[in-house]
């Protein structure tokens, strides 16, 4: 059975690669019927931070994907101790003991690579054991063969074949001498438990599946399907970090900005793939339905962004796309929040709110686009912008607007057409243009000197409100 993993380690917030990354899992798992599995991987026990790991959630709880096993690593340290001392026993792995920080620690030599610490490959077994015994500290060594000219070998969904001479691969780690085993040996002893069939990651991991293959062969399991996806890169090039592009980087940046979920889902999975068919906008079935390997780019996807604004482009054309064309009935739990953490939780009559929300969306781009340039429609407080004041400056707006309020009190009707004709019988009288009185009548509603159809306005602002606000004018 098909069973993929996400795992990240709870060092700092969740990266927008690190979000693509489980996208891709995901999706493949659903497309293929498989079991999606979310492993922590919190054996750094130094950097780990409970400020990350909840951070880490709250960014996948609101990409509302989910997951259907979970794992945390430091719940399975026995797993991978139990691992390295079947590797040290079979006598693909053996104990170092050179001092951490000596001069004969890793590091480049001047005749090429480290590879091994001299020495320590060729203690015998009982001296090993005996030393051990003793209490002098050591690491657990993979044993990368020396006296051949093997090429570990390995097939990448994405980049294709791969290939490394294990001359080229140094003796790592696998159990520090603190007990505590390295990124190698728990990923790959976990893979091993959980039967993870695909393995789907970043390209920077590419250079260590070499030595995991090693690790997998000699634990005697099933060496999983590879596949690497391109890194995610700065308009410059440069790897995003959040050390020089700051909250670019972070997945909730986009949630706090008014994204729809799914958006975001959206414009991640053409970071680095394409359906090959020419379409952006894209349902979470049709992503399922049509995600593959064979869509993913070899070369780094570009994260479009200025100094000023740290939202690509494209991300938002794709939210005001998926706001508009999505069931308003879908729309609306989305909605709601947004207005209630503005302070406009008004209980709203259902059917009012979805004619209000269907009727602005046509014109916004984000979520935050409601309670802010949709603020007239939910308040009475709302900011009145300069090119709107301007409309109620001409010669005999304000007036008119006065006079329109009082008509529309009087007439008992309140639909658009009855608006329609009071306000152009009353241009009539007053020997003005409509144009006069519809864009004033915009502008003392709203705020706006543009919007939608401007007697749809009067409906949607409501006949009390409307009134009151054409006679305040």
């Amino acid at each position: 059975m098909l069973r993929v993993r996400f795992a990240p380690s709870p060092t700092g917030y969740l990266h927008i690669g690190s979000a693509r990354t489980f996208i891709f899992n995901w999706l493949y798992a659903r497309r293929h019927g498989g079991t999606m599995i979310l492993r922590i991987d919190d054996t750094d026990i130094e950097r780990n931070t409970d400020q990350s790991l909840q951070s880490i959630f709250d960014g996948l709880n609101w990409l509302g994907l989910g997951w259907d096993e979970q794992y945390r690593q430091s719940d399975r340290l026995d797993l991978h101790r139990n691992a390295a001392y079947q590797l040290l026993a079979s006598g693909a792995a053996y104990r170092d003991f050179v001092p951490a920080g000596t001069d004969e620690g890793e590091k480049s030599h001047h005749d090429g690579p480290w590879l091994f610490n001299p020495g320590q490959r060729e203690i015998s077994v009982e001296e090993s054991d005996r030393r051990a015994a003793a209490g002098e500290p050591f690491v657990i060594r993979y044993k990368v063969p020396r006296d051949s000219s093997e090429i570990i070998t390995f097939h990448d969904l994405v980049y294709g074949p791969q290939s490394k001479s294990c001359n080229d691969i140094e003796d790592f780690a696998l159990l520090r001498s603190n007990g505590m085993p390295t990124y190698h040996l728990a990923s790959c002893a976990d893979d091993a438990d959980l039967n993870i069939s695909h393995i789907v990651r970043g390209q920077d991991h590419l250079s260590n599946t070499f030595k995991h293959v090693l690790i997998f062969r000699a634990l005697g399991s099933k060496i999983p399907e590879f596949a690497h996806l391109p890194l995610l890169v700065a308009p410059d090039g440069a790897k995003l970090s959040k050390r020089k592009h700051g909250p670019v980087v972070s997945v909730t940046t986009y949630r706090d900005a008014g994204f729809l979920p799914h958006t975001y889902v959206n414009f991640l999975c053409l970071l680095g793939w394409s359906p090959k068919d020419n379409r952006e906008q894209l349902t979470r079935q049709e992503l399922v339905d049509i995600f593959s390997f064979e869509g993913v780019n070899r070369s780094n996807a570009v994260v479009n962004f200025t100094e000023d604004n740290p939202i690509d482009a494209k991300a938002l054309w794709l939210n005001s796309q998926h706001m508009r064309s999505m069931p308003v009935e879908d729309l609306l739990p989305y909605v709601e929040p947004v207005l209630a953490e503005a302070g406009l939780a008004v209980p709203y009559p259902a059917p009012w709110l979805a004619t209000t929300v269907d009727l602005l969306r046509a014109r916004f781009n984000t979520l935050l686009d409601y309670p802010t340039r949709g603020r007239a429609y939910f308040a009475d407080d709302f900011p009145v912008e300069a090119d709107a004041v301007k409309n109620l400056d001409k010669p005999g707006a304000r007036e008119g607007l006065r006079a329109l309020g009082a008509k529309l009190e009087a007439n008992p009707e309140f639909t658009e057409a009855s608006v329609e004709k009071d306000l152009r019988d009353l241009a009539d009288e007053l020997g003005v243009k409509a144009g006069l009185l519809i864009n004033g009548a915009r502008a003392a509603l709203t705020g706006q000197p543009v919007g939608p159809s401007a007697f749809h306005v009067f409906t949607a602002i409501g006949r009390d409100r409307a009134i009151a606000r054409l006679k305040a004018v």
